[in-house]
């Protein structure tokens, strides 16, 4: 077997922290892409109204992830651990999954809703495919020491990263806007958050273009990569 066709054969020290990198943005975006209502715990945003009386079992709260809305209630509250809320998915996209009965007990109409969600939906499933080239991403760093498989490792981080960033700007910017306009439009009685699904695809973000960095000074030979170091490790074999 030559030398460029086995794993870690050079730059291994580039190759591991890629790895790790990569290891990190893939588990970050497919976390966030089976996010609620099959992953509870992870979630885009949520929408609630302040509770006030006595705990009852209406619903008072919806958190929203890729594949589905759950609803939960004072005497329901979600749980990392334990949660029961009342989920409507899994499936892709938001229409007609939310009873019209849990609208009107929150106080959300569902015009507001699709007015919140508007081109949520064309960005949902890029979630799991910025996760499948971080996959792809990661077998490929392993085997720096041949140089088109470095070109393609850096050229599919660089996909990633991209996919990363417009997930993250079309996730924030959905999140921010249904933050500033629900209250106005509800008179203030209902309140957005962003989700942590937000910040673990900012994280995927900084990982994948750390990678990005990482793979572009391996393939230049450049910022402290020598060419000199290859040869050494390809004479080793």
């Amino acid at each position: 077997m030559k030398t460029e066709h086995k794993p870690l054969a050079a730059y291994r020290r580039i190759s591991l922290i890629c790895l790790f990198l990569l290891l990190a943005a893939f588990v970050l975006l497919l976390l966030v892409g089976i996010s609620l209502p099959i992953v509870h715990p992870v979630y885009i945003m949520r929408v609630y109204a302040t509770p006030t009386g006595p705990a009852t079992s209406l619903d008072t709260e919806l958190r929203f992830g890729v594949w589905g809305v759950c609803a939960y209630s004072q005497l329901n509250p979600p749980s990392v651990l334990h949660d029961t809320g009342l989920c409507y998915g899994p499936r892709l996209g938001y229409q007609n999954v939310i009873p019209s009965i849990i609208l009107s007990e929150i106080g959300l109409s569902q015009a507001l809703l699709d007015a919140a969600l508007k081109g949520l939906l064309a960005v949902l499933i890029i979630h799991i495919i910025a996760a499948g080239f971080s996959l792809a991403a990661l077998f490929t760093s392993l085997f720096l020491a041949s140089r088109s498989m470095t070109i393609l490792s850096l050229v599919l981080t660089v996909i990633t990263a991209i996919l990363s960033s417009v997930v993250f700007a079309v996730d924030a910017v959905v999140a921010e806007v249904a933050k500033s306009k629900i209250p106005a439009l509800t008179s203030g009685d209902l309140t957005v958050g962003v989700g942590n699904a937000v910040w673990m695809v900012l994280g995927a973000l900084i990982a994948s273009w750390l990678g990005v960095i990482l793979l572009s000074a391996r393939a230049c030979f450049c910022c402290g990569v020598r060419r000199r170091f290859y040869e050494f490790e390809r004479d080793k074999y």
